[in-house]
Parts: structure tokens; C-alpha cells; sequence
């Protein structure tokens, strides 16, 4: 097994305060070269606050950030350029075209004058807005305005790239394109951290999952991990007709009942495994029931949350 790769970026116990609320409570966490660690949570559960901190716009009041190993204030301009950040809010000027928003990201961001037109050119063709260059930002559709937004965001060519709901309100075809541009961006080296409330996303993309919640960083590892730690297992929907023994399937030999609607003939069993799956559908039979519809699911990562969290993932925190 090759060692780890050292890490891009890094806080060290953070926490954080806005009054006398908690924001942060201690969080630890790494990115490393290649990988995008998906952040989730609920509304209010510190993905933002996280995030503004990564990026050395908010200072946490307790705990440090790295940035390839070494605090930003021993190498103030050369360490922060390191840093990509694309904000859920569009970071666009309305009246200027797609390739001058890059190209004053790009000044902006210490790209030398001689070499913005170049770094522009490549950021725009990345996000395939390259024909789109000379239009208004304002004409561009809800997609073509995220992807633009992303352009901003890794014109410099950062190391690490901060991306807090970059597919929020596109449609599927935008959605298709910016998830594939953010894994061709991690894959060619960088390091991503990718907030969400996306979980069918997380699962596609990302490496990691770093699951935050009350200002806590609850679960973190790779997906198969964090799935485990819900404790979900298999399970198989059905639909049937028949009438059930003491309306229970109690008899069934590692089954557990999660869920049954009896007036429509509906059920959600648990297994342990998928090698149960013959045996329960052999016991249904000896019930006497007629199995009209079944289908078989892995636990996933919305699973997972509403185990660990106790709510789902857009649940607002009042």
C-alpha cells in the first residue's frame, strides 16, 4: 500500500463562535491531492462557517488552518493563492462579458497581466464556455452561469478548490456537466472540498465524506465507511396480496420489519445480508403471500445521515 499523500489543506480543531452560538466545535480535517471530500449537513450545521474558514476569510477563534503544511500567515499572497473558492452565490459582474469576469478573477487573484489572457482562455475552455467567451455574463442561462462561476474560481490555477452547492437550481444537463469538470479538476491533482445537499451527488464524486452536524464533525471516512456507521443493511421493498399471519413478518429468520403499510400490502424488511435474499423470498411463499413487486436496496448515504443526525439532509434547524 502507497502512503498517504501528504495534505493540501488542513484545519486543526477549529471552533468558532458568533456570540453565543456555537458555530464550530473543535473540527478536524484534511484534503489531499487527487481526492474531493464531499461536506455535508443540514442548514445551519457549520458547512459554511467551515468553509469561510478554509478559506482564510473568517478567522476561527480557536485551532489553525495549513495550507500545504504551513500556516497562511507565514507566506500571506503565495499560500492563499493556493486556494479556489466558488461561493454558492454567483461572484459575477452582470455587465461584463464571460472572459473579462475571468480575466478580473484572474488579475484579482495574481495572475500576472502578461499571462491572464492565456489562464483565461484555459479556465473558460475547462468549463466548455470557450465559445461563450465575448457574451454578456447577464445573457448566459442558470447553468452556463455556474459553470462561469467555477471558471472564476480555478483560473489561478489553485491547489485546492472550495466549492459550497456549485450545481444549486441547474438543470441536469449543467448538473452533468459541472460534476464531470470538478472530478477532471481533482483527478488532474487537486484537492477539493465539496459542499452539498446533493447526497446522490456526494455518492458520484467524491472520495470522502466529512459529515458535519450541530458545529460538530460527526462521521468522516470513506463512503462504504460512513454508510456502515448508520447501521443500515440491505432491505427489499414489496408489494403483495394476501393477508398476513398476526399481520407481522416476525417469522422470517433475520428479518426485521421497518416498515409496513398492511390496508395497501406494502412492506420494507431488513436483511443482514444480500445472501438472505432467496431464503426471505422463500418465505414469503410458505406465508402464503403473492409478491406482486419487489425491489432490493443498499443503504446509501441518506441512510446513513438520518441515522447519525436524526433528520434528513435539508431539514432546517429552528
Amino acid at each position: 500500500m502507497s502512503p498517504a499523500k501528504p495534505s493540501l489543506l488542513e484545519a486543526i480543531e477549529i471552533s468558532k463562535s458568533y456570540g453565543a452560538q456555537l458555530a464550530l466545535d473543535n473540527v478536524s480535517l484534511a484534503v489531499r491531492p487527487g481526492e474531493i471530500a464531499a461536506l455535508l449537513g443540514p442548514n445551519g450545521a457549520g458547512k459554511t462557517t467551515t468553509l469561510s474558514i478554509l478559506a482564510t476569510l473568517l478567522k476561527p477563534d480557536n485551532g489553525h488552518v495549513l495550507i500545504n503544511g504551513k500556516p497562511r500567515n507565514s507566506d500571506p499572497t503565495g499560500l492563499g493563492r493556493m486556494l479556489g473558492l466558488v461561493p454558492q452565490s454567483l461572484a459575477l459582474y452582470p455587465t461584463l462579458s464571460a472572459a473579462q469576469n475571468v480575466w478580473h478573477f484572474a488579475r484579482m487573484l495574481g495572475v500576472a497581466r502578461r499571462d491572464a489572457k492565456k489562464y483565461c482562455r484555459r479556465a473558460l475552455e475547462e468549463v466548455g464556455l470557450a465559445d461563450r467567451a465575448s457574451d454578456p455574463m447577464h445573457a448566459l442561462s442558470g447553468g452556463m452561469k455556474r459553470l462561469l462561476n467555477l471558471a472564476c474560481g480555478i483560473v489561478h490555477r489553485p491547489s485546492v478548490l472550495l466549492l459550497d452547492e456549485p450545481t444549486v437550481g441547474v438543470d441536469v444537463q449543467s448538473r452533468e456537466s459541472l460534476l464531470a469538470r470538478i472530478r477532471h479538476y481533482a483527478d488532474a491533482g487537486a484537492g477539493v472540498i465539496y459542499s452539498t445537499h446533493y447526497m446522490e451527488e456526494a455518492e458520484r464524486i467524491c472520495d470522502r465524506v466529512l459529515l458535519i452536524d450541530r458545529g460538530k464533525l460527526i462521521a468522516e471516512g470513506d463512503l462504504e465507511k460512513v454508510i456502515s456507521l448508520g447501521g443500515s443493511r440491505p432491505r427489499i421493498e414489496l408489494t403483495y396480496r394476501g393477508q398476513l399471519p398476526d399481520g407481522r413478518f416476525g417469522s422470517l429468520a433475520g428479518v426485521r420489519e421497518i416498515g409496513t403499510t398492511l390496508s395497501e400490502g406494502k412492506a420494507i424488511l431488513e436483511m443482514n445480508s444480500f445472501a438472505q435474499v432467496a431464503e426471505v423470498l422463500h418465505g414469503l411463499r410458505t406465508l402464503d403471500l403473492n409478491v406482486v413487486d419487489f425491489n432490493l436496496r443498499s443503504p446509501n448515504l441518506s441512510d446513513a445521515f438520518i441515522a447519525l443526525t436524526g433528520r434528513a439532509l435539508r431539514d432546517q434547524i429552528l
